[in-house]
């Protein structure tokens, strides 16, 4: 399942832009997946600079170290999807790991507290993507987490729905 970032966003309002992408499962893996969904979105009209661009590179390195901490099985890449709809309105990133019983609470996450070393990256996802959740894994074990991220950014600077995802679409 290898396909490169497409260079163009799609031609027709009808077609979808993806790119999807197997890594190896380790910090470097983890790098280098948040590396080409932020080239990808570049060469989707998001430049590395802007808002959407930052946004969903930094939910896709949070939910691609939780790939490799928590869903790693010796000998088995993670997978990485990021797609746009056909009105460019949203886009999704995707994160799939072979390891179904190490599934994420699709809630708000608890605090970890001034003193913990981790905890923090899904309170970094639900602040940022308008909704995130886990699915069952296509085609195979384990489990899919994704995120969505609204590509207008209105008045004031913020995504929309920066500071309010809670595991549930809005």
């Amino acid at each position: 399942m290898h396909s490169f970032p497409s260079p163009l966003p799609p031609a027709r309002p009808t077609d979808t832009a993806e790119f999807a992408m197997a890594f190896t499962s380790t910090p470097r893996g983890a790098r280098l997946a948040r590396l080409f969904v932020s080239h990808c979105l570049d060469a989707w009209g998001h430049p590395y600079d802007s808002h959407v661009n930052e946004t969903l590179s930094l939910i896709t390195a949070e939910l691609c170290a939780n790939a490799v901490r928590h869903g790693r099985v010796p000998g088995r890449d993670f997978h990485v999807r990021l797609a746009a709809e056909a009105d460019g309105g949203r886009l999704r990133v995707e994160v799939s790991d072979t390891r179904a019983e190490r599934r994420p609470a699709a809630t708000t996450p608890a605090d970890p507290g001034a003193e913990s070393e981790s905890g923090r990256g899904l309170l970094l996802v639900t602040a940022l993507a308008d909704a995130w959740g886990v699915t069952d894994r296509r085609g195979g074990p384990g489990k899919t987490v994704w995120a969505v991220v609204g590509t207008a950014c209105p008045v004031g600077g913020l995504p929309a729905g920066a500071g309010g995802g809670t595991g549930q679409q809005r």
